[in-house]
């Protein structure tokens, strides 16, 4: 299935790409996407991904973005990430633009009375759920 690159990362108002190269490992060069029918017409791309959250992050929020080439309409984005031993650490939903794009943002460092606590820290695994069209020619079915 045609889709374009995912991208998950630590966001700042200043400069996000700097920041992002500095304060995370990103995501592996190599992704698993399985396609699961659902009927015909339709599938879910089902897309694991891995996560390192940098013990030295300064940035609070982090994100999952995307574009999705065949996206089927009215239906979100779901996102579940989960920590190195497996344990659910988020679950979320976002809309797709009508372009096929998405984005979802979360918090992953808070300040707490001056205290500073990382939420996302260590490696983690982030499953991405999307509906999308099966090409006519896909043997997927």
């Amino acid at each position: 299935m045609m889709n374009s690159g995912i991208i998950i990362g630590f966001l700042s108002a200043a400069v996000i790409f700097t920041a992002l190269m500095s304060t995370i490992s990103s995501v592996d060069a190599v992704t698993n996407t399985e396609i699961i029918p659902l009927n015909g017409e339709i599938a879910i791309e089902k897309t694991i991904l891995s996560l390192h959250a940098s013990p030295d992050n300064t940035l609070p929020w982090g994100f999952v973005e995307g574009k999705i080439a065949n996206h089927v309409s009215s239906y979100p984005v779901i996102i579940q990430i989960y920590n190195e031993d497996g344990d659910a650490t988020h679950f979320a939903q976002t809309d797709v633009e009508e372009d096929g794009s998405y984005e979802y943002r979360f918090r992953v460092r808070n300040v707490d009375n001056g205290e500073v606590i990382n939420i996302f820290e260590g490696d983690y695994s982030v499953k991405i759920f999307k509906v999308v069209y099966l090409a006519p020619s896909s043997n997927q079915i």
